[in-house]
């Protein structure tokens, strides 16, 4: 006699989840969209506010430069005024010579004429480095990746005004001269070797060479394709070449008997000098190194306070605020 089989009993099963159960609640994207046209809104705000701000405080720098220059070669100014904005377009190739994906071009300016605005606000390029950076992630590079391009781009950049001054040094002797360093900044000269000695030997030492060892491969990648290596160094060497021309353009202006070989010689080495000191912009360095050398090649104070006023205005006042107003475009449209 058999017995009959047992049966399992039966366990209830769940109906399926539904694509509209799974789905987040229906007001999730409305508020996501809402926050992000806040914080976007704010940022925006915050620019102007900044740019108004920077106005107010250095309105008598602007109305004296103003006034000083109204009298000036207006020619002269113009060719000035070019050469201030042919510096976007060469950095905005110096960027695209860095990276091997292609960048979209228009994109790419306004990024860097919105940089050369954020980095009057924040101080030792700070500003700068940030729009770059996030506009790099934007257009897809990953972090790591978009570092080590503005990490290309600054080396190419520096070794340029190194081969520039090299170059122009003998046509100009007695112009630079190696400073007499006292006690103290020998002290902090040795002080900061040994700080370099001891981060080498330390913990930080395997991040650093896995940083430089990315930088050196990105370095190898793009002169291996010839289109970007003279894109990254003739938008390196346009770049020191505009603003040298921007400055004999000013000097020129106010007729200045200075050699524009002896004025591009004398901001490559303030530029390099101010480059020291984490100013916005380099903002009162810049301005004294450049007054220092114009006044130490012969030129008269007030003709020089008026050439450091002019270059000021053409490469920092006047673009100042649309420099930041297109920043906050770009934040608004999702380009940053």
């Amino acid at each position: 006699m058999r017995l009959p089989a047992s049966r399992a009993p039966e366990v209830p099963q769940a109906p399926p989840a539904s694509a509209e159960s799974s789905a987040p609640p229906a007001g999730s994207g409305t508020l996501l969209g809402r926050r992000r046209a806040r914080w976007q809104t704010g940022v925006c705000l915050a620019l102007v506010v900044c740019a108004v701000y920077m106005a107010r405080r250095h309105w008598t720098t602007v109305e004296s430069g103003a006034g000083r220059l109204a009298v000036a070669d207006q020619g002269w100014l113009l060719v000035g005024a070019t050469a201030a904005i042919g510096t976007w377009v060469s950095a905005a190739l110096a960027q695209q010579g860095a990276v091997l994906q292609r960048l979209p071009g228009r994109r790419l300016v306004a990024a860097q004429f919105a940089a050369s605005a954020a980095n009057h606000v924040l101080p030792a390029g700070l500003g700068a480095g940030a729009v770059n950076l996030r506009f790099l992630i934007r257009c897809g590079l990953p972090a790591p990746r978009s570092a080590s391009a503005l990490a290309v781009k600054a080396t190419a950049g520096a070794l340029v005004r190194l081969v520039l001054i090299a170059a122009l040094a003998p046509a100009c002797p007695g112009l630079l001269r190696v400073p007499h360093l006292p006690p103290g900044a020998s002290a902090a000269v040795l002080a900061a070797a040994a700080l370099v000695a001891v981060l080498l030997n330390s913990r930080l030492w395997p991040r650093c060479r896995g940083a430089l060892a990315t930088v050196l491969g990105d370095i190898r990648a793009v002169h291996a394709c010839p289109a970007r290596a003279a894109a990254l160094w003739g938008g390196s060497l346009a770049f020191a070449a505009l603003h040298s021309l921007a400055l004999i353009a000013v000097t020129q202006a106010v007729e200045l008997p200075l050699p524009p070989a002896q004025v591009a010689l004398i901001y490559l080495a303030a530029s390099g000098a101010a480059a020291l000191l984490p100013t916005p912009g380099g903002l009162g360095s810049l301005d004294a190194a450049l007054a220092l050398g114009l006044t130490a090649s012969g030129a008269p104070t007030a003709a020089a306070a008026s050439v450091v006023l002019g270059y000021r205005l053409l490469t920092v006042w006047l673009p100042l605020v649309p420099g930041l107003v297109v920043l906050g475009l770009l934040v608004r449209r999702k380009a940053l």
